[in-house]
């Protein structure tokens, strides 16, 4: 059709704009949010579900149980229990724990003897009675010796004390009266006689010996080539040397060790004279020489029993003291030797 002619008064024609909208897919029914809802709903249902089960299925205690598991004022306890907070943090190896959701002793992994000798017989309670009852008698016969020796003074020098490796007998220093010269491993007369009474009621007894050397916190001066863990150790293996001089077979010693100052006997003064100490442990039965050690061979014996022979002993020790002096090793001869008849001084000239 034509187009009409516009009239004078007639307005401009408008211009017609198009405008196209493009819808995009709404991805299943306007997106996937309905998707995670409804997995949440799903997830609650279950919870629910399973939460009717339990109550259902479940006793009282056991309910009792999985609310203690879920209740958050018992982290505390659950913290302190079982040995939790450190290395037999807990009361023994054989005392229960303290878990609530474990319910008691015995539905472990592990399980644990009935008493701390190892077996759930009364072999281990016998065997430590037995040793309870010949300590009990070597304390009474070893003061007994002390009266009649003249040592009765030393008595409050001598403790007993019952500990996990046996029965241990602490030979303590006093401000008035010392084991060992000051500053040295020499054992002073006093204590070597009071070293063998003690070695003498043990000497039938065949349980293992442990020899313990003890300091107080005193430093040496700098530079001293000597320190307290050298000196108890030192103290130690004199005191070893002692016993085995008055009877103790070298089989019988189990271990010699010096801890310095870090086991004081007055825990609150590090520097008393009693904190000075050797400490002599006849161990438990159970922990005696093996059959091994008892097989050992005859050659190693000599070897042990020349090296602690005591003229050898004594023979090195002036050797050491006399050297440079007018006595000799035996053996030695010297390279330019005094003329007989001359006094050996050197002449003027």
């Amino acid at each position: 059709m034509a187009d009409r002619k516009r009239g004078a008064n007639e307005p401009e024609p408008r211009p017609i704009i198009v405008k196209k909208i493009v819808v995009e897919g709404h991805g299943g029914h306007h997106g996937g949010a309905w998707k995670v809802a409804y997995a949440d709903f799903v997830t609650a249902m279950m919870a629910f579900f399973l939460l009717m089960w339990l109550l259902g299925a479940t006793t009282e205690k056991q309910r009792k149980a999985l609310a203690d598991y879920f209740t958050p004022t018992l982290v505390e306890l659950k913290a302190a229990s079982a040995g939790s907070t450190g290395l037999m943090g807990g009361d023994s190896i054989t005392g229960k724990e303290n878990y609530p959701t474990t319910g008691g002793q015995g539905n472990l992994s592990i399980t644990i003897p009935r008493d701390a000798s190892g077996t759930k017989d009364q072999g281990g309670k016998a065997m430590r009675a037995a040793d309870r009852q010949k300590f009990e008698g070597l304390k009474k016969e070893l003061e007994a010796q002390m009266q009649r020796k003249g040592l009765g003074r030393l008595r409050k020098n001598v403790r007993f004390a019952e500990t996990r490796e046996g029965l241990r007998i602490d030979l303590v220093d006093e401000a008035d009266f010392a084991m060992f010269q000051s500053g040295t491993d020499r054992l002073v007369p006093q204590a070597r006689a009071l070293i063998s009474e003690v070695a003498s009621v043990m000497t039938g007894m065949a349980n293992p010996l442990i020899v313990r050397g003890h300091t107080d916190g005193l430093p040496y001066a700098s530079g001293r080539t000597m320190n307290n863990w050298m000196l108890s150790s030192a103290r130690a293996e004199s005191t070893r040397k002692a016993l085995s001089e008055t009877g103790i077979g070298n089989t019988r010693f189990a271990r010699i060790e010096g801890v310095a100052d870090r086991e004081p006997f007055i825990k609150s003064n590090p520097y008393d004279p009693r904190n000075r100490r050797i400490s002599i442990i006849l161990g438990w039965s159970r922990g005696g020489p093996t059959a091994d050690d008892e097989g050992r061979d005859a050659q190693t014996k000599a070897d042990i029993a020349a090296r602690d022979e005591p003229i050898a002993a004594a023979r090195q020790q002036a050797t050491k003291l006399d050297m440079g002096g007018t006595g000799l090793p035996a053996g030695a001869a010297l390279v330019n030797p005094t003329p007989a008849g001359s006094s050996g001084k050197p002449g003027k000239h």
